[in-house]
């Protein structure tokens, strides 16, 4: 089991593949991430996947890593490469009304569970996952590693947090089509000025988080990101 490992919330490299290495002889390990946490549009999405070693090893090789730290066309690639070795993955989606509702880190950490719990379905055994950030998922009855950066550390949370962007990505460039004007496509929902101008402009979309944009709103003020 894993209850009498010491695991710190924040470490180095070495130390935390270590650790993982630790963890994966006692257990299945399952990584999850999300992304659009900090966007004023769109939904909150996160993933959760289950390597073997030999998918780890592959995807390692082609360069995984923090998704933010890899090219639009690098994920794509290593999605498509997930996809095409049967990597086990499951995402979620928090809507904008979740965002609004319960505020983004707890519609963010639901998103994580749901995508944890229904890859955990499809495993058998002593299951245990790593949770990218420093919040533990409540309610998740599973071994829970909390790790700060764990997107860059651990290779099936690089892949989580990949499976989350490019998912979540893809979605925004749909809706960009159904509100035209927001640079959705380009933006992905984040504040750029121009999409900030934008809001400004239009007016908040059915998909624009009205919690993020209140201030914005208010063009007498300089709202800094």
């Amino acid at each position: 089991m894993f209850d009498d490992l010491i695991l710190p919330m924040r470490c180095g490299h070495d130390d935390a593949l270590a650790l993982f290495g630790e963890l994966k002889t006692r257990g299945l390990i399952i990584g999850t991430d999300e992304a659009g946490r900090g966007a004023l549009a769109g939904p909150v999405v996160a993933a959760a996947v289950y390597l073997t070693d030999s998918q780890e090893e592959s995807l390692t090789a082609m360069g995984l890593r923090d998704s933010k730290r890899i090219s639009p066309n690098g994920r794509e690639k290593l999605f498509a490469a997930m996809n095409e070795s049967g990597v086990m993955w499951r995402a979620y989606m928090g809507d904008v009304q979740r965002v609004d509702r319960d505020n983004v880190l707890n519609a963010a950490l639901w998103t994580m569970g749901k995508s944890v719990a229904r890859v955990a379905k499809n495993l058998t055994g002593n299951i245990a996952c790593v949770v990218d950030g420093n919040e533990r998922i409540p309610e998740l009855d599973m071994k829970q590693w909390v790790l700060i950066r764990a997107d860059d550390l651990i290779p099936c949370v690089s892949a989580a947090s990949v499976v989350a962007k490019v998912i979540r990505d893809r979605l925004m460039a749909i809706l960009s089509e159904r509100y035209p004007g927001y640079e959705l496509e380009r933006n992905k929902g984040y504040p750029t000025q121009r999409h900030i101008n934008a809001v400004r402009g239009l007016g908040l979309s059915e998909i624009h988080r009205k919690t993020f944009c209140r201030k914005i709103m208010n063009t007498d003020r300089r709202y800094k990101f």
